[in-house]
């Protein structure tokens, strides 16, 4: 849908991305989801921000959609809290658990909403206390020590029990319940529980300075460090106005495809360990672990943490350092090519894989599934390759897609970006241009805007960042930072009817989606 198509008044913001700002009124908000569903557009994120510091103290909630014409952001300031807001989830089903994140975190409700059950707050904050309302500034929050019961959605019939998986796992797996109503082995339901992991990050946004904010940014979910601090930086650097060297751009994009590398390396080994082949997990473990100690040789850190800066990188490259990842993605493409044969020529692997934890390519349209088990899914969805910036305007990245929908295919979709991710490396060190790494950015004197918009390896990191005067200063009002994770988790419950319990690891691990960037 283009934009002027929706009759909003919106601004664009300052970024290598087309994205735009603007507030809208009750009947706006809800004319602009049911428009952007019939359009097939995308419900990214949504989130509240209670600006009691204004004079007029609005309380206001906001919705970024993914449509035609890049990113829109709206803002529908409230009348009061307690008159909350029409609600998104009768167009966009995984705008459920993002409300009820909202009123949990605010106390705004949506209008007639299906589920009103709490889902970050677990009982154990005092009554009416909200984390992120601007009076729980000045609030002592005193500690209550037994959580409430969770009312789960149960299934009667005859042969039907449950079986409660979690929070505490088996593993070192982060803590999340999933509660499983079965029939002898199939699953005719599973019900997941989150936030056990929620650490105040959003609110220890606001107590940071905002060129020192890119390092929380970077540790909202370790696996996506370098995600999570582009998209912050460039929300930063989006408020300030500031356009980063040509250099920097290209240099994140190194850091972000080596990211994306290392993950996936990871998970080919768990996924073929969890389905019986050892020898899976020893060579990927072997393979990822080369990765991260050359990440660690020439950038600081095996995972790549605090190298993307605001203004650009902390990291710089030379001629021998362009040799060195040149020939370990030579290397690297050589063994996972071996291995993908393997996978897919192991008898056993494939029965465990093929038809396992399917989502139709309907499915996954109608529930919003995105990032890599979309694409999976028939969804070819992929920021880098539908609105490219600098770098990826000039290097044509492929998206890699599979239809269906089950394990397999997100088994062979992570072997296809491993492939099209060394490729773009390989052209990135290769054609790096040259010039300055960083530049300063100047925060401005007045309330602004900026959003971060990236890819990263698990799908679409959005950092939406308010910045308002303070005391001759600057300091950050509002940062929501929004993991594809919130989309994809409600997808695996259906992923899961049908199957046995026992494949649930598999099936989960398959999407492996983030407990600490969705317990923010």
């Amino acid at each position: 849908m283009p934009i002027t198509h929706l009759g909003l008044n919106l601004r664009q913001l300052h970024s290598p991305l087309p994205m735009f700002h603007g507030s809208v009124d009750r009947e706006q908000w809800s004319a602009a989801a049911r428009s952007i569903a019939q359009a097939k557009g995308r419900l990214l994120a949504l989130w509240g921000s209670d600006r009691g510091d204004d004079a007029d103290g609005t309380m206001v909630v906001c919705a970024a959609y993914v449509i035609e014409s890049g990113l829109l952001w709206l803002v529908l300031p409230l009348a009061t809290p307690a008159s909350g807001y029409p609600d998104l989830a009768s167009c966009f089903p995984c705008a459920e658990r993002m409300q009820r994140a909202l009123a949990d975190m605010h106390g705004v409700q949506a209008q007639n909403p299906l589920d009103v059950r709490p889902w970050l707050d677990h009982g154990l904050w005092p009554r009416d206390f909200r984390p992120l309302a601007y009076a729980a500034r000045e609030s002592a929050a005193l500690a209550i020590t037994s959580p409430a019961p969770y009312p789960f959605v149960r299934v009667e019939g005859d042969g039907v029990h449950e079986i409660a998986v979690g929070p505490v796992h088996a593993g070192i797996i982060e803590p999340g319940h999933f509660r499983f109503s079965v029939v002898g082995e199939k699953a005719l339901r599973l019900e997941g529980r989150l936030g056990y992991t929620h650490k105040g990050i959003e609110r220890r946004f606001t107590e940071l300075p905002p060129h020192d904010a890119f390092r929380l940014a970077g540790r909202v979910s370790g696996d996506s460090t370098v995600a999570y601090a582009w998209a912050y930086c460039m929300a930063l650097e989006s408020a300030a106005g500031v356009t980063i060297p040509l250099r920097a751009a290209w240099l994140r994009a190194l850091l972000l495809e080596r990211e994306r590398v290392a993950n996936h390396l990871g998970d080919l080994g768990a996924l073929g360990n969890d389905a019986g082949l050892a020898v899976g997990l020893a060579q990927f473990s072997r393979l990822r672990e080369d990765w991260q100690r050359l990440s660690r040789t020439l950038f600081g850190h095996r995972l790549l943490m605090d190298c993307v800066v605001p203004g650009g990188v902390a990291v710089d490259i030379d001629a021998a350092a362009v040799h060195q990842i040149a020939a370990q993605c030579d290397a690297i493409e050589t063994e996972a090519r071996a291995m993908h044969s393997l996978y897919d020529e192991h008898a056993g692997l494939q029965d465990r894989l093929i038809g396992t934890g399917q989502v139709t390519p309907e499915l996954a349209a109608q529930l919003g599934l995105s990032g890599l088990a979309g694409r999976a899914s028939g969804q070819a969805l992929d920021q880098r390759s539908q609105f490219p910036s600098v770098p990826y305007d000039a290097m044509d990245v492929r998206i890699a897609t599979h239809h269906n929908g089950d394990v397999a295919a997100r088994v062979n979709l992570r072997f296809d970006e491993v492939l099209e991710a060394l490729r773009l490396i390989r052209r990135i060190v290769h054609e790096l241009p040259a010039g300055a790494t960083c530049s300063p950015v100047e925060l401005p004197q007045r309330a602004a805007f900026g959003a971060g918009w990236v890819e990263g390896w698990r799908g679409e990191i959005l950092v939406a960042l308010e910045l308002v005067p303070d005391d001759g200063g600057v300091r950050i009002r509002r940062c929501h930072c929004h993991d594809p994770s919130w989309q994809n988790w409600p997808v695996i419950e259906h992923a899961m009817i049908g199957n046995i319990v026992p494949d649930f690891p598999l099936i989960n691990k398959s999407f492996n989606l983030s407990y600490s960037g969705h317990d923010l």
